[in-house]
């Protein structure tokens, strides 16, 4: 059975296996604070039905509130440990919109049907932003089925990662950010093509660029925006040229036949 995938945009992405739904990071807006979506439409609502959503950290443009409360109630919701406590509107959600909420950390894993997912570290700031003194982790997650995918959520390289994320059929990796600059704990292009070759999987899709940009800033540094993904795919070629690389427009799906 293929496994598929597509990308919505920034860290959305549904992957589907053995006939469970996986979305990742789901943000559905057309606006958040400062950042409007300059590509893409906004996912329909068809995009937003899942077995399972899963939340790398609690940074609002990875978990934010109003998507999740476009979920269908019921839908099961993997958040990092502490999130809760950090963030009194995912309570709320728990409550009002029967959403079965699972904090999880670094070395859990969570069987959906026939898929088991692993939660692995990611170096990122875990801290809901900008006010909040509750710290969770930041995580990725391996949806194990069919096929291994990882979904690192954001993070920077760090020691161990290939250790920690463990043998992958798929990479969904971040390429670049929001905004002209990337601060600490990120992937760009480069460096997520270093990951690549550490992770070696056997296929990738460039995830978390060309999607949101701050307001006003169309015009500074213009190519952080636009050219990650391409870059991505050039770097990659040079650091994992054993790797098949799927650069996916928004809304995009790519089928994968993964025989282990």
């Amino acid at each position: 059975m293929p496994v598929e995938i597509t990308w919505w945009g920034h860290a959305t992405c549904a992957v589907v296996d053995s006939d469970v739904r996986v979305l990742t990071d789901p943000l559905f807006a057309r606006r958040l604070a400062h950042l409007r979506r300059r590509r893409g439409a906004v996912p329909p609502a068809s995009a937003r039905r899942a077995d399972v959503a899963l939340v790398s950290h609690l940074h609002a443009d990875h978990l934010h509130l109003p998507s999740l409360a476009a979920l269908a109630p019921g839908t099961r919701l993997l958040v990092p440990r502490g999130a809760p406590r950090a963030i009194p509107g995912l309570r709320r959600l728990r409550d009002l919109r029967d959403l079965r909420i699972t904090e999880v950390a670094p070395g859990d894993d969570v069987t959906i049907g026939d898929v088991r997912i692993r939660v692995v570290p990611a170096l990122h700031d875990g801290r809901r932003l900008p006010v909040g003194p509750h710290r969770s982790p930041a995580l990725g997650y391996v949806v194990e089925g069919e096929a291994r995918t990882y979904f690192a959520g954001d993070t920077g390289l760090f020691d161990g990662m290939a250790e920690e994320v463990g043998p992958v059929d798929v990479a969904l990796l971040p390429v670049g950010g929001w905004g002209p600059y990337l601060g600490e704990g990120h992937l760009d292009a480069g460096r997520a093509a270093r990951a690549l070759a550490r992770l070696a999987p056997r296929c990738a899709v460039p995830v978390h660029y060309g999607t949101y940009w701050p307001i006003g800033l169309d015009a500074v540094r213009p190519h952080e925006f636009h050219a990650p993904g391409d870059e991505f795919v050039r770097l990659a070629a040079e650091a994992a040229p054993g790797v098949a690389v799927h650069k996916l427009g928004h809304g995009e799906s790519v089928r994968l036949e993964v025989a282990r």
